[in-house]
């Protein structure tokens, strides 16, 4: 359980990495050839997500007593935002874009492994 704690924390700070690159982008800011239309809904979301991941993530490397409910937690309000997006996108007025399908598909599959496995370790140790 002690690597599946640490695995889910490292892999919930590397999603706050991804959330927060996403922000700047939905900010408009450019980060090399990667480029995005300015959507402020959209960033704010994104860096709630960055926000509660570093939380759940921190709980989890520092080994808090809450770290498993903090990784339950955390990686659903993200995956919750994250289907907000996938929502935003297949009904918004705009063209669907190729990079946006692309982020909001594989975080969804990794948010939704890592709460399965939050979900798992919270049924062993009882």
């Amino acid at each position: 359980m002690d690597a599946l704690r640490r695995s889910l924390g490292a892999l919930s700070l590397l999603y706050a990495l991804v959330f927060v690159t996403f922000a700047l982008l939905h900010a408009g800011v450019g980060l090399g050839p990667l480029w995005q239309p300015v959507i402020v809904p959209a960033a704010i979301v994104e860096t709630l997500c960055c926000l509660v991941l570093v939380g759940g993530g921190y709980g989890a490397l520092a080994r808090r007593p809450w770290a498993w409910d903090g990784l339950l937690y955390t990686h659903a309000a993200a995956l919750g935002g994250v289907l907000l997006g996938i929502f935003a996108l297949a009904f918004g007025p705009e063209d669907g874009n190729t990079l946006l399908t692309w982020y909001h598909s594989i975080m969804a599959i990794m948010l939704a492994a890592g709460l399965s496995g939050a979900f798992y370790a919270s049924r062993v140790r009882r």
